[in-house]
């Protein structure tokens, strides 16, 4: 889509990088990305008592395990940037805004 706004074909060989700087468009993966950490730590700092605070920390109590490798959980690459207790660090908005970029950066080079 950005190549045929710029009139530009695969031929010219114009790098993706180069035509979003032309066109100035937002990668979606970045947007994506910023917008999921931006809620997760908006739905953590909550003290409503909302369902989601509660399935957050909710721990299975009883039950078998399936073969192989676990699901991938929506907080397991958040776990991933900012840690096990990433709870706690949502509480802090300057930690949790500092640790954004690194997330940002880190899902779109593995998403």
């Amino acid at each position: 889509m950005e190549r045929a706004m710029l009139g530009v074909s695969l031929r010219d060989r114009i790098s993706n990088v180069e035509s979003r700087l032309r066109t100035r468009v937002t990668d979606i993966a970045q947007r994506v990305a910023k917008l999921k950490w931006q809620w997760g730590g908006h739905k953590v700092r909550r003290k409503d008592g909302r369902w989601v605070s509660k399935v957050l920390q909710w721990q299975p109590r009883t039950g078998k395990r399936s073969v192989g490798r676990p699901l991938t959980r929506w907080t397991d690459d958040i776990k991933r940037v900012a840690g096990s207790l990433w709870i706690q660090a949502a509480q802090n908005r300057g930690i949790w805004n500092s640790l954004q970029k690194t997330y940002v950066q880190q899902w779109t080079s593995i998403g």
